[in-house]
């Protein structure tokens, strides 16, 4: 790997507001942070990473701070990274180098709409719960989701409604520039997709499975995803303020406010 991540601690990022009010406070939300941080890396250059995307690089090798401009956003945390480069790397994104962070509160579901599947298919969702073992007793979905809701969408040989089934269906409304199984991907139709999105989940690990049911009620072998780990971000509070001090003993109290 190019990019080092140990001997990087103390990383902080601290809000610049646009204006200081008389009282002392931020006058305006802040749209741009001070990232912060100690390093023992020397003779190198410091990347600073937002949510797994490249924010910017240090252009001196004993620079330990660099301004950002993250995403704000009062339902989510930013994930702040600092990571070593050689000087040569600091241009680079070399984000695909970084752990991926964990799925935040929902999962998203991609199941590729294949020509292949026949007419009057569906699909049933099925999940863990977290326990490991994907519970097939009991769909996630209160019906079964039909593949094919709109029959132009289905592709055949043969004009319009001149036959049913697979044969007849014209694929007059199918995304693509190929011609059934003429091409995958982008280009022909089987770009097409079904996205599911979950509920919100708790912190954990998560398998899901999908089973395809035929216009006769028999199931496919199921097909499973890999423990997908959820972590929720800590809601950022609104408003910070300070309550007391203790010039005795030091001691800072502040006040946490959700308005």
């Amino acid at each position: 790997m190019r990019l080092h991540r140990d001997g990087i601690e103390n990383v902080r990022a601290i809000p610049l507001p646009e204006a200081i009010a008389a009282e002392g406070c931020g006058a305006a939300v802040a749209g741009a942070a001070l990232v912060t941080w100690h390093s023992s890396h020397a003779g190198m250059l410091h990347q600073v990473y937002l949510n797994g995307r490249l924010a910017g690089a240090t252009l001196d090798v004993e620079q330990r701070q660099f301004v950002v401009q993250p995403p704000t956003s009062f339902l989510s945390a930013v994930r702040v990274e600092v990571v070593a480069v050689e000087p040569q790397d600091a241009h680079l994104d070399l984000s695909d180098e970084l752990d991926p962070p964990p799925t935040a509160e929902r999962i998203r579901l991609v199941v590729l709409r294949s020509q292949t599947l026949p007419s009057g298919a569906s699909l049933n969702l099925y999940f863990d719960g977290g326990a490991g073992a994907v519970d097939y007793g009991k769909p996630l979905n209160a019906s079964p989701i039909p593949v094919w809701p709109c029959p132009q969408d289905k592709a055949g040989f043969s004009m319009a409604r001149f036959g049913e089934g697979d044969f007849g269906s014209d694929g007059a409304a199918c995304v693509g520039f190929g011609k059934g199984r003429f091409a995958d991907g982008p280009f022909g139709m089987d770009a097409d997709a079904i996205e599911w999105i979950s509920p919100p989940l708790p912190l954990g690990r998560y398998r899901f499975g999908v089973k395809v049911l035929d216009a006769g009620g028999n199931e496919s072998p199921a097909g499973e995803t890999a423990a997908i780990a959820v972590a929720p971000a800590a809601r950022p509070a609104a408003r910070l303020s300070i309550a007391a001090f203790n010039p005795q003993t030091h001691q800072l109290t502040l006040r946490v406010s959700d308005e």
